[in-house]
């Protein structure tokens, strides 16, 4: 639950916060828990809304957690060292996109939420959550192209 707050506020103490009032909020709420679904999903929800609401507030940024993302154990040590600069430099690009790329694709590939899931917490229509997914992509791939060229500028 704090990762997935941290991965919408990227804040520790913002998602500390969030932890706790949304533990509270849970605890003042628990009679409209219907016991639908699992209880940790119900409460994640409640974590998600209450980051989304701060990220509202705050506009800050979203980050993704190198430890978020699964990658196959590589034996070589060249590709692995290669490995941690593409995840570096794959978070590096995701957090320069527009805020609503960077939840979407958070929420979508880290939290495990389909598209309708998403239309749902973002209220937004289905079709917007997947369009906002694909062009999160393309710019993640666009801004890697560009920090590879400017990085072959670079002399040092």
């Amino acid at each position: 639950m704090y990762n997935t707050s941290l991965r919408i506020v990227n804040d520790t103490s913002e998602a500390e916060d969030i932890m706790q009032e949304s533990f509270l909020d849970a605890f003042r709420r628990l009679d409209s828990y219907s016991g639908e679904g699992s209880f940790g999903s119900w409460l994640k929800r409640i974590v998600i809304n209450n980051s989304l609401d701060a990220i509202r507030k705050n506009k800050e940024s979203v980050s993704i957690e190198e430890g978020s993302l699964d990658f196959p154990e590589i034996v070589d040590e060249n590709r692995e060292e290669e490995l941690h600069y593409k995840v570096a430099e794959v978070k590096e690009a995701i957090t320069k996109l527009p805020e609503e790329y960077r939840i979407v694709l958070s929420l979508f590939l880290l939290e495990g939420y389909d598209h309708e899931e998403i239309s749902e917490i973002l209220n937004i229509s289905n079709n917007t959550s997947r369009t906002r997914f694909v062009r999160a992509k393309q710019k993640v791939l666009q801004i890697m192209k560009e920090n590879k060229y400017m990085n072959s500028f670079n002399y040092n």
